[in-house]
């Protein structure tokens, strides 16, 4: 879409890190900087320490005059209000609904749009990723928690409230087994399939067993899920187990999420796809066993075409051109 201003800005709101960008008529991120999400503890601290990073940004670009607006993918962002909703990874709003978007604009004095972080990494890979030229696809984001953006004959799904495709906090295991999740319930997607996700089941494995592995040289409660990755990637067992383990989980939850919207493709992307294989194989083989018989074999489950910042940060760019 042409506009007569040459830039927009592009924010990727994550549980850990948020990150600004600039961003281009062509899709090209000019400029970007990033600041600690859970730093602060207020709302009004984050939008200041995030208005003080982006000025210098802006500056470089000619200034505000220069820009179309900006748009924000943030966990529990609704597109209809411009609010994130009590969002369970976020200090600042995990009890409350923050006007983010009104926030930045008065501060900015630019027209501010926000969607769901997922939503944002879907428009970003079907602009520019994995996803050009399809109609129908399913980016999972697997980072602090398990996000999704659900693309139906095109167009973005955000439901009547615009809370649409949170199945990261579809039910995986039922009672009082269940893992707590941030969002108050059990057993959720989440729990068991975030990079944190995959850290606890390492924990518990580690607990329930006394095999051997790479991973008793750490302390338990430091154990990442880096550290699962690398310890697989050396043909550590337990490892490889906790990768299995994960990828079931996912493979049958996206055989369920097929019956509703049968994609083309599922997108994944997050620190726990650079694992590659590990991950991606024991997704594909367990959604091909759970999935039913005329959905067999025919979705391709791919990893993000963009890097990952960058897919969502693109992808919330998007929101400002319109």
């Amino acid at each position: 879409m042409e506009s007569q201003k040459p830039y927009v800005i592009g924010v990727d709101l994550g549980g850990t890190n948020t990150v600004f960008g600039i961003v281009d008529t062509y899709g090209k991120i000019v400029a970007e900087d990033s600041i600690k999400t859970q730093k602060y503890k207020t709302a009004e601290e984050f939008v200041e320490a995030g208005v003080a990073c982006l000025l210098p940004l802006i500056a470089q670009r000619g200034g505000t005059e220069k820009i179309e607006g900006m748009g924000i993918g943030a966990p529990n962002a609704n597109y209809y209000t411009g609010a994130i909703e009590i969002a369970p990874n976020i200090a600042w709003a995990h009890d409350s609904v923050v006007p983010l978007g009104e926030m930045f604009s008065q501060k900015l004095g630019i027209p501010v749009h926000l969607t769901n972080d997922a939503n944002a990494a879907a428009l970003g890979e079907m602009t520019y990723g994995a996803a050009r030229g399809m109609k129908n696809f399913i980016v999972i984001t697997l980072g602090t928690g398990v996000g999704s953006g659900i693309v139906i004959n095109g167009q973005l799904v955000y439901g009547h409230d615009g809370f649409a495709g949170e199945l990261g906090h579809v039910t995986m295991v039922r009672g009082e087994e269940g893992r707590v999740c941030g969002c108050g319930r059990k057993g959720c997607l989440e729990c068991y399939c975030s990079a944190s996700g995959m850290a606890r089941t390492a924990r518990e494995m580690l607990a329930n067993t006394d095999r051997p592995s790479l991973l008793r040289e750490k302390n338990p409660a430091d154990i990442e899920s880096l550290d699962v990755s690398i310890a697989a990637g050396k043909g550590d067992e337990l490892a490889n187990e906790i990768f299995q383990f994960t990828g079931k989980m996912l493979g049958e939850a996206c055989a369920d999420f097929t019956a509703f919207s049968s994609p083309e493709a599922y997108i994944f992307f997050g620190g726990l796809c650079k694992a590659g294989d590990l991950i991606m194989k024991p997704i594909e083989e367990s959604y091909n066993r759970a999935v039913m018989p005329i959905y067999r074999g025919k979705a391709k489950f791919l990893v993000s075409g963009l890097m990952n910042a960058n897919a969502a940060v693109l992808g919330a760019s998007a929101l400002a051109w319109d």
